[in-house]
Parts: structure tokens; sequence; C-alpha cells
């Protein structure tokens, strides 16, 4: 008969009740889970925790700006070092959930794992994840329009939208007859 081994301080259990209740939640899960770790006497304020993530992601721009060398990386975790822009500091995703044995709480923006003398409790506020998202949306939103609208200033002929042609998903059935439109994003 095979022998279960455990992990390291599974022994705890990992609860969530009302000593963790915020005094006011705003729009229950509506919030997303920044936490404020520190790297290397750094405090990184805007790290998000994705638990749908597959990956966790640092930025280029979080280690120059934080003044962390790169050489100085010790492989803890792993991570995807990306060089393009990102409202957060780092996204980290299951992986880092794994390692840590960590367990999110959406419904109260916090985050408990198990620390050499018991359960660690990192949380956040609702204004601060509101800010985070309101800035990654508004990061967002410049990155595609900056590499869509050079593209519609290319167009030398019409954008033609056949709806009567049948596609792999209808969701879009017009109620009228349709009719090419040009468009002329100089106007």
């Amino acid at each position: 008969m095979a022998v279960p081994s455990f992990l390291r301080r599974s022994e705890s259990l990992i609860t969530f009740n009302q000593r963790d209740h915020p005094s006011h939640i705003a729009r229950p899960r509506r919030y997303s889970l920044i936490i404020d770790p520190i790297v290397r006497k750094n405090c990184l304020t805007k790290v998000l925790m994705d638990v749908g993530s597959g990956l966790n992601i640092l930025y280029i721009d979080t280690l120059d700006t934080k003044r962390i060398p790169w050489l100085e990386l010790r492989p803890v975790l792993t991570f995807e070092v990306v060089n393009f822009p990102g409202s957060y500091h780092a996204i980290l995703g299951r992986p880092c959930y794994a390692n840590f044995m960590a367990v999110p709480n959406y419904t109260y923006l916090k985050l408990k794992m198990l620390g050499p003398n018991g359960i660690i409790t990192v949380g956040s506020t609702f204004s601060h994840a509101f800010t985070c998202d309101r800035k990654h949306y508004e990061l967002t939103t410049a990155v595609i329009n900056s590499s869509e609208l050079p593209w519609l200033g290319e167009l030398s002929t019409p954008v033609v939208l056949d709806y009567n042609k049948p596609t792999s998903s209808m969701a879009f059935c017009p109620l009228e007859e349709t009719k090419a439109a040009g468009i002329d994003p100089i106007r």
C-alpha cells in the first residue's frame, strides 16, 4: 500500500469567516485581488493575483523602476519576464498559488497562505482594486487604439461587411437589408 507524502505545512486549515469580512463590500466579486508584496526590499504596490492565469508575469519595467538587478533574480518562482507595457508590477497565476499553497477570496479581497508561524493573510482595499482596474483599462484602450488607428488610416478600399453570407457563428442577424459602408478615418 502506498504511503501518501504530504506537502510541507499541509496540516493547517485555511478558512475565511466573519473576522475576514470588511466593514463594507461595495460589489461582491467585482474587483480584482491586488496585493503589495515586498520583493528584495521593494514594495510592489500593484500585483494582480489571477487564479485564471497559467503564468506568472513580471514586467521588465518593474525590475528597472524598482532597481532590481536582473542577475540577482533567483528561481524561487518561475516568471515570464516580458518587455511590453503593463499596468501592474506583476501578475501571479496558478503557479504561484500552487507553490505557496495560497487561497484567494475575491469577495473579501484577501489571500491566505501558509507561513512558518501559521497562516499569513494579505489583503487589499476596494478603492485600490478599483484604481488598478481603471488604470489597466486605460492602458489597454491606449495600446489597442495605438495599434489599430494606423492600420485604419492605411486602408485604400472601403471595408465591406456582408451579413447575408453564412458564418460559423450567426450571433448577429440584421433585420433589414445591409449596405456596404466605407470607413474614412480622416473625418
